[in-house]
């Protein structure tokens, strides 16, 4: 997905939901941080996201342009709507949201996380696809190793997994570009 495509999906969520500001949790929030972007940053046919003031919306959201509606098969990407609590994210995430809204995204704005929020929530997710989409955003010199250190321990989970979050950015950071 580019980001026009994620504009599209942000004006389209917002008039679906009656919300003028959508939250988007997934890998796309990529897209408000920073450009040019790894080839992994465009795999995703889909963006993770839910109406801000109203999150109990994200059903519609799913029915009226989801996974195998109408609006996936004329454009061949989709919103999948989630909730505020599908990831996991450091504390004072709300106050590092980058925000798209241009004439593409219409009265909507789209509301993303940092970077380093987005790849920490990855990190604590731990699925492999997810592990593939920082190692990519690091080798591109995106993203400090310091930033996500520090921001580890803001991460509302048990040591044992700040730990192992912590080994795996300093794997991806010795790695090297």
């Amino acid at each position: 997905m580019n980001r026009t495509q994620l504009e599209h999906l942000i004006r389209a969520a917002s008039a679906i939901s009656g919300d003028a500001e959508v939250v988007v949790i997934g890998s796309q929030s990529i897209h408000a941080s920073t450009d040019p972007l790894p080839a992994e940053a465009f795999m995703s046919m889909e963006a993770d996201l839910y109406p801000r003031n109203f999150p109990d919306r994200a059903d519609l959201i799913d029915g009226a342009i989801g996974e195998l509606s109408a609006f996936h098969q004329t454009f061949g990407y989709y919103a999948q709507g989630v909730s505020p609590k599908t990831a996991v994210l450091a504390a004072g995430w709300e106050g590092r949201l980058k925000i798209i809204k241009n004439e593409n995204t219409g009265t909507g704005a789209g509301l993303c996380l940092s970077l380093p929020d987005l790849l920490l929530a990855k990190y604590a997710a731990g699925r492999e696809k997810d592990l593939q989409f920082n190692r990519a955003v690091v080798r591109a010199g995106l993203v400090s190793e310091a930033s996500l250190l520090d921001l580890c321990e803001h991460l509302p989970v048990a040591e044992d997994a700040k730990k192992r979050i912590r080994q795996r950015v300093a794997m991806d950071f010795a790695d090297g570009p």
